[in-house]
């Protein structure tokens, strides 16, 4: 459903994203991750035909973004990190004003505000003020809008942002059960929003795209090794030496317990090789008091600081914000 390969954006000889390319499958939740000033709004804008590229395609629905942006964007909904609302207006009659904007015909739009309404769960805030709802239902409003006229595609940038804890959830669900009706692009720098619902996710750093996979399938192939936590009671003197003359041990971490009584160590060990048997030789062996023994592998949070850097506050998103 969507196609990008090479796509570029430059701001004079400064560059927002350099040789993009990724793709999303039909129904599919496809997280695009990505540090603040990563180029991830540049990316989103491009799809959804707010700005050309320079350089590079993009292809939404089979529709080239540039040479048939009508068409793609009739095949799109978009979220934008700040939802473009009238607070004047109540919910009902917004989501009837996009969609007749977007071409819904009379004689389908008020189906398809309903059918909106009711996706995005605001159909008991339909006859309020906009200006009068939270942010949390505003921010449902926004998703409304991108669904009130039903496209394959939807793009939502950065769709969380400033929502609290409950509404958060509340919106991650929302998301989630939209995959297979529709693919899904969800822009955001929030970790927890990726494992949470995306099948699948892009990590992009400065600019370029630094990985592609599942989330589970990175975290295999990108950690490179596996890990280990092993808690001993007592005293645990010369654990940590023994422990790395190991056969298959990389290195040997002390970590806190939590508690005096008990000493944890986190082992580092050849990734695709289990080696917690002789681990368990060696604490039991040598005379110390095995407490527990489990398997831990890399986080998401471990790959992505691995593969991203902190962007420069003048890089990326932020230039364009300037242009």
């Amino acid at each position: 459903m969507i196609e990008v390969h090479s796509l570029t954006k430059r701001y004079g000889d400064k560059g927002a994203i350099e040789n993009v390319t990724f793709d999303a499958k039909r129904g599919e939740i496809l997280g695009f991750l990505g540090p603040n000033g990563a180029g991830k709004s540049t990316t989103m804008r491009i799809l959804a035909g707010f700005m050309p590229a320079s350089s590079g395609t993009a292809r939404v629905a089979g529709f080239d973004v540039y040479d048939q942006s009508l068409e793609a964007r009739r095949n799109v909904g978009y979220l934008p990190e700040n939802v473009p609302l009238y607070p004047e207006m109540t919910v009902r009659d917004y989501l009837g004003f996009m969609a007749e904007i977007k071409g819904v015909g009379r004689s389908e739009r008020r189906a398809s505000v309903n059918r909106s309404m009711e996706q995005a769960r605001v159909t008991d805030r339909a006859d309020w003020i906009i200006g009068k709802l939270s942010k949390g239902y505003r921010q449902r409003v926004g998703l409304a809008q991108a669904l009130v006229s039903n496209p394959p595609v939807l793009i939502l940038d950065e769709p969380t942002v400033g929502l609290d804890p409950r509404q958060i959830i509340e919106t991650r669900n929302l998301i989630k059960g939209l995959g297979g009706d529709h693919t899904v692009i969800l822009s955001t720098h929030i970790l927890p929003e990726v494992s949470a619902t995306c099948n699948r996710v892009v990590i992009i750093s400065r600019g370029r795209v630094v990985a592609e996979d599942t989330p589970e399938n990175l975290t295999r192939r990108l950690s490179g090794s596996e890990r280990v936590e092993v808690d001993v009671a007592g005293e645990a003197d010369g654990l940590a030496t023994r422990l790395r003359s190991t056969n298959g041990v990389i290195d040997v971490a002390v970590a806190d317990h939590g508690t005096a009584e008990i000493g944890r160590f986190l082992v580092d060990c050849v990734s695709g090789r289990d080696v917690r048997a002789e681990i368990a030789s060696v604490v039991v062996l040598g005379g110390w008091s095995l407490v527990g023994l489990r398997g831990i592998g890399k986080s998401l949070e471990d790959v992505f600081l691995e593969l991203t850097t902190t962007e420069d506050a003048s890089d990326s998103d932020a230039t364009e914000v300037a242009a």
